[in-house]
């Protein structure tokens, strides 16, 4: 199977400009792509897994990646998808995520002469000058066709700055930059950014004239792989420090039944064959699917050790949930201490394993926390410091697991 139809066939395109034309360039190994990531954070986390994993499916099938760090418009940020203006970043928290970035990507991604390339576009973006770029640029977008786009309609509602409604600008303007300077011509990206993507090639279709424009194609992610990014975006890393390789597996050890095979299809490297296979497996075997996913992408993350270590960490817990050595902990502080003793809704809160002390009281009422073997009665539980000092287990539903330890020192 070519690599465009595998690609199809894993559910991972959802729309593009010019479908036979794509074709033709992925699977000729022509292609030319970027795909862009704005370091909002000192770590990649899962809602940037499927466009690696997309980039290296590419890689492999002899097509060329362009990855473009969001240096410049990281002072900014992108407003799709948001409710609120995102924190401003200084410049060196934006300079320090891009440098953690390239370090994680480098699992994903083989750099090199001839391999994939990375730019930043600070390197373009912060030395324009303002009023030759909005002369230059500015004037080939319509303000009425900008306000119907989807990354802006969103944010009408709640108050668009004029800060981030540049974005949409200077996106575009950064395909024009990759498509003159290194021959980049074809775009990746999320169902949010569909109409920052296709502004990019109108730009360039002004700029450059119809020749240039029928060179790019745009293609569109299943929106369907950015939905399970969102969901664990800001709380399962790839950085193991962030979240550890144990805490990976688990996560994607414990997807929704309906979630794991469509998983498996999107970001494992598994083949189509197999992955039929197992379309119809129930029960016990759904469990070994998702088994097979969790190691998979644990050992694309983190490497085979980690990944036999996290597998073995998980068996040895639910097996006779004795070993707890590899499972989350988080130590209490002593001044979290009252006539001796924690409120369980106050360490739930402390724990992470509730947003909030209503959320907490709202998880006890359920009968979803356990202490040790013990469900959890009352929101008015307390733990003695005796058994903060040796240690506590905490279970919130059937598979979340934390530890709580006092902590040292005191």
């Amino acid at each position: 199977m070519e690599i465009y139809e595998e690609l199809k066939s894993r559910g991972l395109v959802a729309q593009v400009t010019d479908e036979e034309q794509i074709r033709e360039l992925v699977n000729g190994g022509k292609a030319t792509f970027y795909i862009g990531f704005d370091p909002t954070a000192d770590s990649l986390h899962v809602g940037h897994f499927m466009a690696l994993c997309l980039m290296k499916r590419l890689q492999m099938a002899g097509n060329k990646p362009v990855v473009l760090l969001g240096g410049g418009t990281g002072y900014i940020g992108d407003p799709s998808g948001r409710t609120d203006l995102r924190n401003m970043m200084t410049p060196e928290t934006i300079r320090n995520n891009c440098r953690r970035f390239k370090r994680q990507m480098e699992r994903f991604i083989e750099f090199g002469e001839d391999k994939a390339i990375l730019v930043d576009n600070a390197d373009w973006l912060l030395d324009l000058n303002h009023m030759e770029f909005i002369r230059e640029i500015g004037a080939c977008f319509s303000v009425n066709n900008m306000l119907r786009a989807e990354c802006y309609r969103h944010r009408m509602e709640t108050g668009l700055s004029f800060l981030e409604f540049n974005y949409m600008v200077l996106q575009s303007y950064d395909f024009l930059h990759l498509h003159k300077h290194y021959g980049c011509n074809m775009q990746f990206g999320g169902d949010d950014q569909w109409s920052n993507m296709l502004g990019g090639r109108e730009l360039i279709r002004r700029k450059l004239g119809e020749d240039a424009y029928a060179m790019t194609i745009t293609l569109l992610m299943n929106a369907e792989g950015s939905k399970m990014g969102k969901t664990a975006r800001g709380a399962v890393w790839l950085d193991p420090e962030k979240t550890t390789p144990f805490e990976f597996f688990q996560y994607w050890r414990n997807v929704a039944d309906a979630d794991v095979l469509k998983c498996i299809r999107m970001l494992t490297f598994l083949p189509l064959e197999r992955i039929e296979e197992m379309d119809g497996w129930e029960g016990s075997r759904l469990n070994e699917a998702k088994e097979i996913l969790a190691y998979a992408l644990t050992e694309l993350v983190h490497g085979e050790e980690e990944a036999g270590k996290a597998r073995a960490a998980s068996h040895a817990l639910f097996a006779d949930g004795t070993d707890d050595s590899h499972i989350p902990t988080t130590e209490i502080p002593e001044a979290q201490l009252k006539d001796g003793a924690i409120h369980v809704v106050d360490l739930l809160v402390l724990c992470e394993l509730a947003l909030s002390k209503s959320d907490a009281r709202r998880l006890v009422r359920q009968g979803g926390v356990f202490i040790g073997e013990e469900r959890v009665a009352s929101i008015d539980s307390r733990l003695e410091r005796g058994r903060l000092e040796d240690g506590v287990k905490i279970r919130k539903g059937k598979k979340k697991f934390h530890k709580a330890v006092l902590a040292s020192g005191r």
